[in-house]
């Protein structure tokens, strides 16, 4: 199963790495990671998307919380969320498909970023389902290239509360 992890972290120099570090060094599975300023001075969100049952994650989330620059740790598989993820995606055409692709772009409800005579470059934002949807429906058409951002998340309703850890 999946889940979406939210970690809020001090923004310090080797914050980032020790998280990197835990995973790859216990062989966890990483999906997404993306991470990023809040609204707090010095504090910093990633988001994580990770996979494996309930003991695997129970454990990385005992571990993460472990972390010197951890602040807060929530699982947001366990709560409603939001989750978006965008996605830059270059695909080819020819003169009878540049419509075609038009359409799915506002179908998706994307912007056409960049044209020229050989590809076109569309902008997608969404849950991760409506971006592999969109990727799954642009297939046949010859997707040239593309980037994902990953999954950013909030938890709906109340905010995470932050605390600071006791040294």
């Amino acid at each position: 199963m999946k889940h979406t992890i939210s970690i809020l972290l001090e923004n310090r120099f080797g914050a980032f790495d020790r998280v990197a570090n835990l995973f790859s060094g216990k062989g966890f599975n990483l999906h997404s990671i993306t991470i990023g300023e809040t609204e707090i001075k010095d504090v910093m969100r990633m988001t994580i998307v990770t996979s494996g049952n309930d003991q695997i994650v129970d454990q990385v989330l005992k571990q993460l919380n472990r972390l010197v620059d951890t602040l807060k740790v929530v699982d947001l598989s366990e709560h409603e969320r939001t989750e978006r993820e965008l996605a830059l995606i270059s695909i080819n055409y020819q003169k009878g498909t540049l419509e075609e692709l038009k359409n799915i772009c506002d179908i998706f409800r994307g912007k056409v970023v960049d044209i020229n005579n050989k590809s076109i470059m569309m902008e997608l934002t969404g849950p991760p389902a409506k971006i592999n949807a969109a990727v799954n429906v642009l297939m046949p058409y010859g997707i040239k290239e593309m980037a994902r951002t990953g999954t950013v998340a909030l938890k709906r309703g109340e905010q995470i509360n932050i605390q600071k850890k006791e040294m």
